[in-house]
C-alpha cells in the first residue's frame, strides 16, 4: 500500500508523512503498549493520499486564488473563502487507488477486531500538527461511530476538507505557514465505547500555576468530544507526581463537575447529545482506582516522550474508558504547548485589584483560567454569524467556545462562557493568547448584558470573579534574581489551598500556618460534629443542604476525610518537601454555632475568644469524634499520600495537662508522635505558655508564637473591641518580653521556635527584634514576604555574629 499505514508501524520520526497525531498513536502502540497502556489500533490515509486528491483534481491554484490577499481580521470574507475552498475538496472526486487502500485496510482492521464493519473515529492530523512549538490541535475534523466503508469514505474526504475551516486558515495565516505548507494526514481508530462509560483529557503539567510536579485529569461521561468542545463542567482531579512516583495514593483535589450533556451513539454514522441523568451529575466520572491507573499512564508518556526529546516534554493526553470491556484506553497523545513554552524567569508579574472588596459588585463567577485582570464592554456573541459585532478589547461572553472561535478571542480584552473546565477550547486558547478567561459560569449570558462594562477578576484563586464596572487594577513585577536564602526560615502563612500553587512560587523555605478551620469552613460548610451525628445514623439541622455539599461521597465521613486530605494534601504538595506546619481546627463556639448543623452542638458564650477553643475541644466527649476524624485525615495525608513534610501543631493548649490528653486522642486515631518522623508542635498564645515552657516543652516538639492572642491575653485587651483597639500593640515593652522569653526557652530545650502570628507582616522592627534573638523561622502573609525577606537578608548581613546556623 502506499497510501496507508497501519499505526503499529509508524513511530514519532514519520510526522512529516502521517501529521503528529497519528505518528504519536504509533509511537504509543509500539513503545508503550509493552509497559501495560492500551492504545486502540487502526490506520493512518497519509498525507501523500491529501496531495494526491489536491494534484488528480488540479484544486492547488484555484485554492491560491481564493486564499491571495486574504485579511483574517474581516470574519466575513475569511468564513466566505474558507467554505468556497472546503466545497471544492468535497466536490473532488477520490482517486480510485485510495479508494482501493483504504478498502482494503478497513477490510483487515474488521477482521481483527472479529466483526463485519468495524466502528471507528475518523481523525485529522496535520503535518505541521501537535509539535512543541505549533499546536494545531483542534483545527480540524473529527468524526465518531463511522461504520462501513462508504461511510469512512466520505469522512475521510471531509477531514481534508476540514484543513480549510475558517479556524485552521486564521490559525495558520496569524503564525506565518503557508496553507500548502501543512498538508493533512487521517487517522481510523478503532472507536472505544466511552459511550457506555466515561472518558476526558490529562495534562501532565498544571495548567494555571505551570508546576511540572501536578497531573490534570477531567473527566465527562460519555463520548469525549463534548469534554474538548467546552460543552459541559467537567469533574476534575490533581495528582502529586513526586509521591506517585514512590508509590502512594497522591490524589489532592476531586472536583465535581455538573456533566449536564452526555455523548452516546445515536443511528448509524453518528452521534447524539443528550442530557446526564441527576444520578450521574452527582456522582464522579472516575474511580479512584481509575485515576491512579490514568496517572500512571500519563507519567509514563511523559517519561517516554521526554526521553524521546531528551528534554522536558509535558504531554496533553486523552483517555476513554470502555463501557463494554472494562479498560481504559489512551486515544491521543501530543506535546503540551502552552505551558510548556513559558521560560524560567527570574521575576513574576501579580496584578492586584485596587478597589476595596466591600466596594465591588460581583455579578457572576465562574473557574479562573489564568492569574490576570482584564476590563471591557460586554460583548454576548452567540454564533458565528454574530463575530462582526465584536469588537478589539471587548469582554466576549458566550455558551461555550470552539476553534472556529479564535479569531474573535485574539481581539478579547477577557473571555467568559457558562460552559467548560480547566481543559476546555476558551480555557487553552485564552491562555495561549494571554487574556483572563472565567469558564463554567453557567447563566453569564444570561446576568450580563451586552455593552455593560465589567472586570474580569483571575487574580484571587480557583474562582473567577466579574465585576460591575471598570475597577482599578495594578500590576506588580518583582525581580527575584537578588534574592539571596536568610538564615532564619522564612515561612509563609497559607490558608487557602486554591492559591497555594501559585504562592509556592514565591521564595520561600515552607509554611508556618496552614489553618484547618479554613478548609473546614470552606471545602465542608459544615460543623464537623453533625457529620459524625449523620454517620451514625442521626438526623441534623440542615441536612437536606449538608447532603447537597456531599454529592459524589457515599457517606459523612468519607466526605470529611477526603476534603480535609484534598485541602492539607494541596498546600503539602505545592510547597514539597519543605515543611508544612498544619495547626488543627481553632474555631470559637461563636463560628461553629453559624456552620451549617452547628446550633445543636454550641453554647452560647459571653467571650468566646478565652471559651471552648482549641485543645479543650479535642478531648471533650462533645468533640472527640470530629477531632479523631481530623487527626485520620491528617494521618492519610502524611502515611498514604507520602506528604510526610506535614507537621501537626495544636492551638490555644492551656495547661501541659491538656497537651497530653489531646496527644492521647490524636494516638487513638492512629497520628503517633515520632511515627513517620511526625512531629507535634504547640502554639504558643497564652502567656502561661511562656511562663511554663519548661513543662510544655516535654510535651510539644517545639512553640509556634502566636502574636496576636498572646498580645490580647498578655495585655488584657480584647483584639475585637474597638473602644481599646488602640492598646493592642505587638510592640509593647510586655509582649516583646514574652517573645525573648518563649524563644529563648525553646533554645534551652533545643526545640523548634518559630513565629505566625500577624506582627512581623506588619512591623519590620517586630522581625528585626526576632532575628535579633535568635528565631528559628518567621511565617509571613504572601504580601509580605519578599519585603521581610530583603529585610531579614539586610539584618543579617549586618549582624552575622548573632545568628546561629
Amino acid at each position: 500500500m502506499h497510501y496507508i499505514r497501519f499505526f503499529d508501524t509508524l513511530g514519532i520520526g514519520d510526522i512529516p508523512s502521517v501529521g503528529g497525531k497519528n505518528a504519536s498513536l504509533g509511537e504509543m502502540i509500539r513503545s508503550l503498549a509493552p509497559l501495560g497502556i492500551n492504545v486502540p489500533g487502526g490506520f493512518a490515509v497519509t498525507a501523500d493520499a491529501y496531495r494526491l486528491l489536491i494534484s488528480e483534481n488540479g484544486l492547488e491554484p484555484k485554492i491560491r486564488l481564493l486564499m491571495e490577499g486574504l485579511d483574517i481580521g474581516d470574519v466575513e470574507r475569511l468564513q466566505e473563502r474558507a467554505k468556497a475552498v472546503r466545497e471544492l475538496i468535497l466536490s473532488a472526486e477520490m482517486p480510485a487507488v485510495l479508494v482501493q487502500e483504504i478498502q482494503e485496510a478497513y477490510a483487515q482492521m474488521a477482521i481483527h477486531y472479529g466483526s463485519g464493519d468495524v466502528d471507528v473515529a475518523v481523525r485529522s492530523s496535520a503535518t505541521a500538527e501537535d509539535l512543541p512549538d505549533a499546536s494545531f490541535a483542534g483545527q480540524q475534523e473529527s468524526y465518531l461511530n463511522i461504520n462501513g466503508a462508504d461511510a469512512l469514505l466520505e469522512s475521510i474526504k471531509r477531514c481534508f476538507a476540514s484543513l480549510f475551516t475558517n479556524r485552521a486558515v486564521s490559525y495558520r495565516q496569524s503564525r506565518g505557514y503557508d496553507h500548502f505548507s501543512v498538508a493533512l494526514s487521517v487517522g481510523v481508530q478503532k472507536m472505544v465505547r466511552s459511550d457506555l462509560a466515561s472518558s476526558g483529557i490529562i495534562f501532565t503539567i498544571d495548567t494555571e500555576s505551570g508546576s511540572k510536579d501536578l497531573i490534570l485529569i477531567n473527566a465527562i461521561w460519555g463520548l469525549g468530544e463534548n469534554i474538548v468542545g467546552g460543552k459541559v463542567n467537567p469533574d476534575e482531579f490533581y495528582v502529586f507526581k513526586p509521591t506517585l512516583k514512590k508509590g502512594h495514593q497522591s490524589i489532592l483535589k476531586r472536583q465535581l463537575g455538573s456533566k449536564a450533556m452526555s455523548m452516546r451513539y445515536g443511528d448509524a454514522n453518528s452521534t447524539i447529545n443528550e442530557e446526564t441523568p441527576q444520578e450521574r451529575r452527582d456522582r464522579y466520572a472516575l474511580s479512584d482506582e481509575d485515576l491512579m491507573t490514568l496517572a500512571g499512564y500519563a507519567l509514563k508518556i511523559e517519561e517516554h516522550y521526554s526521553a524521546q526529546a531528551d528534554e522536558y516534554r509535558p504531554m496533553d493526553i486523552e483517555w476513554a474508558k470502555d463501557g463494554l470491556d472494562g479498560k481504559l484506553y489512551i486515544v491521543q497523545a501530543r506535546p503540551e504547548t502552552v505551558q510548556s513554552r513559558k521560560s524560567e524567569t527570574l521575576y513574576m508579574e501579580n496584578q492586584y485589584l485596587l478597589t476595596p472588596a466591600a466596594e465591588r459588585k460581583l455579578l457572576v463567577t465562574g473557574t479562573a483560567v489564568g492569574e490576570k485582570i482584564g476590563s471591557g464592554r460586554v460583548s454576548i456573541i452567540r454564533s458565528q454569524e454574530e463575530f462582526h459585532r465584536f469588537a478589539e478589547g471587548d469582554v466576549l461572553v458566550a455558551d461555550a467556545t470552539d476553534p472556529d472561535w479564535e479569531p474573535v478571542m485574539k481581539k478579547a480584552s477577557a473571555v467568559i462562557t457558562n460552559r467548560g473546565g480547566r481543559t476546555c477550547h476558551a480555557a487553552i486558547v485564552a491562555r495561549e493568547i494571554g487574556v483572563p478567561a472565567i469558564v463554567g459560569c453557567n447563566n453569564a449570558t444570561q446576568l450580563l448584558a451586552d455593552a455593560q462594562e465589567v472586570t474580569v477578576s483571575c487574580a484571587e484563586g480557583e474562582k473567577g470573579h466579574i465585576y460591575e464596572g471598570l475597577l482599578e487594577y495594578e500590576t506588580e513585577r518583582i525581580d527575584l534574581s537578588a534574592l539571596g536564602e536568610p538564615k532564619t526560615r522564612l515561612f509563609m502563612n497559607v490558608g487557602n489551598p486554591q492559591i497555594a500553587f501559585s504562592v509556592a512560587k514565591l521564595p520561600n523555605q515552607g509554611v508556618g500556618l496552614a489553618r484547618m478551620e479554613f478548609i473546614i469552613n470552606n471545602y465542608i460548610n459544615t460543623h464537623p460534629m453533625a457529620l459524625y451525628k449523620m454517620s451514625q445514623g442521626e438526623s441534623v439541622q440542615d441536612e437536606e443542604k449538608i447532603r447537597g455539599f456531599m454529592k459524589g461521597y457515599d457517606d459523612p465521613k468519607s466526605f470529611f476525610i477526603n476534603k480535609v486530605c484534598e485541602g492539607v494534601g494541596m498546600i503539602a504538595a505545592a510547597f514539597y518537601p519543605r515543611p508544612v506546619i498544619v495547626r488543627t481546627s481553632d474555631f470559637k463556639s461563636n463560628e461553629y454555632k453559624h456552620m451549617n448543623g452547628g446550633a445543636a452542638f454550641e453554647r452560647d458564650e459571653e467571650n468566646p475568644m478565652i471559651g471552648f477553643r482549641g485543645a479543650s475541644r479535642y478531648y471533650s466527649q462533645s468533640y472527640k469524634e470530629a477531632f479523631k476524624w481530623e487527626c485520620e485525615a491528617l494521618k492519610r495525608v502524611r502515611d498514604e499520600m507520602g506528604l510526610e513534610n506535614v507537621k501537626v501543631m495544636l492551638p490555644f493548649v492551656r495547661t501541659p495537662d491538656e497537651g497530653r490528653k489531646a496527644i492521647a486522642v490524636m494516638n487513638e486515631a492512629g497520628l503517633v508522635q515520632g511515627e513517620n518522623a511526625l512531629e507535634i508542635y504547640a502554639m504558643c498564645e497564652i502567656p502561661a505558655n511562656v511562663i511554663l515552657a519548661d513543662e510544655f516543652l516535654k510535651v510539644f516538639d517545639g512553640y509556634s508564637i502566636g502574636s496576636n492572642d498572646l498580645t490580647q491575653l498578655t495585655l488584657g485587651v480584647d483584639r475585637d473591641s474597638a473602644l481599646i483597639a488602640h492598646i493592642f500593640d505587638e510592640r509593647n515593652e510586655a509582649v516583646k518580653r514574652m517573645l525573648k522569653m518563649a524563644i529563648d526557652a525553646c533554645k534551652k530545650e533545643g526545640k523548634y521556635i518559630g513565629i505566625c502570628g500577624q506582627a512581623p507582616s506588619d512591623y519590620p522592627e517586630i522581625t528585626e527584634f526576632l532575628v535579633e534573638n535568635g528565631i528559628d523561622s518567621i511565617s509571613l502573609n504572601p504580601d509580605s514576604l519578599l519585603k521581610m525577606w530583603q529585610v531579614v537578608a539586610a539584618l543579617e548581613e549586618k549582624a552575622p555574629a548573632k545568628k546561629k546556623p
